[in-house]
């Protein structure tokens, strides 16, 4: 999750709302990505869309069976369905998302064997979000 963070930093840095992820198989990262909708002018642009993406490319084929996906935030409903679609055996979120989270509107999206695993750093998680409203409010 640390490593998402650092993603999600990069991401404020860029005045992108600050979402990372990182896509781990065989204990190794196969992907880092953050939230480009901005950069991109592209509302599909998540850092786990982009993510999936990455590891997609890095592994040479769309399932990614035996991956765990870590995040700052709990993904929306379009990630959430990229993430059933891509078959990642793991979700490991820190901060809830409480108005677009995919387990707010529907738990059902995920693959049924895809594991959940959420709160992971989720104050820190919480504060990177909350700082970049703070200043995006000034």
């Amino acid at each position: 999750m640390r490593e998402a963070l650092k993603e999600a930093q990069k991401a404020f840095d860029k005045d992108e709302i600050p979402i990372g992820a990182v896509i781990v198989a065989d204990n190794k990262i196969i992907a880092r990505a953050h939230n480009l909708t901005e950069t991109l002018n592209d509302v599909t642009a998540h850092a786990e869309m982009q993510a999936i993406t990455a590891a997609a490319n890095f592994i040479g084929g769309k399932y990614l069976t035996d991956c765990t996906l870590y995040v700052t935030i709990e993904p929306c409903v379009m990630c959430a369905g990229a993430i059933a679609w891509s078959h990642i055996s793991k979700i490991v979120y820190g901060a809830v998302e409480t108005k677009k989270g995919f387990s707010v509107l529907d738990k059902s999206l995920l693959h049924p064997k895809t594991t959940v695993l959420k709160g992971i750093l989720a104050q820190d998680c919480e504060k990177i979000m909350k700082d970049f409203f703070v200043k995006k409010r000034k």
